[in-house]
């Protein structure tokens, strides 16, 4: 019957050509089509086609394919697609969890992290800071200090404890705002590390679909928050307490 073997053909093409374009952006995405296909025919895909690829793979193909002097935050999310929410909140925490340019990487958190409150499907930086060129080494140290931490992590880790998608970016996006917050805000030295290392957790069990992982990281935001929240309401009473003594 030539009808039905072209539809099959054209159906198998369909399929070749998704897994082939997933394929370049180092995701795996199952693409298939049902129309056409016979009561006794079924489409079989093995259990490794639909895994998901561990944040130490991704990190890591993304060190070995970086530019050689200089990347973009542009570069970043075009590599990782549809994970890129999760990624780019790990690798900007982790660089939050330093003194130095904590304040830098916690407004940087702030855009992608709205954009999940709002729904976005991929983050999206102003022209100005995603094409902006930053040098490839230190890309390179921070893949390099994370990657073993990750495969080790990763031993624990894994998909469990399904969220719904839309719900759980709201409200993962939502938490990183607060915390950003206090990271940002808090008067008292090193008040950035904590926060930092909350957020780093829930962008990991985001990335990594861990619904048991990402409900201990939210209620450990909730207790991080109240924690911060009384360590700023003490300041200001000290702060008052001092200057109403100076008078």
């Amino acid at each position: 019957m030539p009808g039905a073997n072209d539809g099959i053909i054209s159906t198998a093409s369909l399929i070749v050509g998704a897994a082939a374009a997933a394929a370049k952006q180092n995701d795996v995405l199952i693409a298939g089509v049902e129309e056409e296909r016979g009561p006794n025919m079924k489409l079989t895909l093995p259990a490794s086609a639909t895994a998901l690829v561990p944040a130490s793979v991704l990190l890591q193909r993304l060190h070995d394919e970086a530019p050689t002097d200089h990347f973009s935050l542009g570069w970043l999310m075009s590599r990782m697609n549809k994970r890129s929410f999760g990624l780019i909140m790990l690798l900007l925490a982790v660089v939050a969890i330093a003194p130095g340019v904590s304040i830098v990487a916690g407004l940087l958190l702030m855009i992608p992290a709205f954009q999940m409150v709002a729904g976005k499907n991929l983050p999206v930086f102003p022209r100005r800071v995603a094409v902006r060129p930053m040098p490839t080494r230190h890309l390179a140290a921070l893949v390099q200090r994370a990657v073993p931490v990750l495969r080790y992590l990763e031993k624990l880790i894994h998909p469990r404890w399904p969220t719904p998608p839309d719900a759980t970016k709201r409200v993962v996006g939502a938490v990183v705002v607060l915390l950003n917050v206090t990271l940002l805000f808090t008067p008292i030295p090193l008040s950035n590390v904590v926060p930092a290392l909350v957020i780093a957790l829930i962008s990991l069990a985001y990335l990594e679909e861990d619904g048991l992982l990402l409900s201990i990281a939210l209620l450990t935001s909730i207790i991080v928050l109240a924690v911060e929240l009384v360590a700023i309401w003490e300041t200001v009473l000290g702060a008052k307490w001092i200057i109403f003594g100076l008078w």
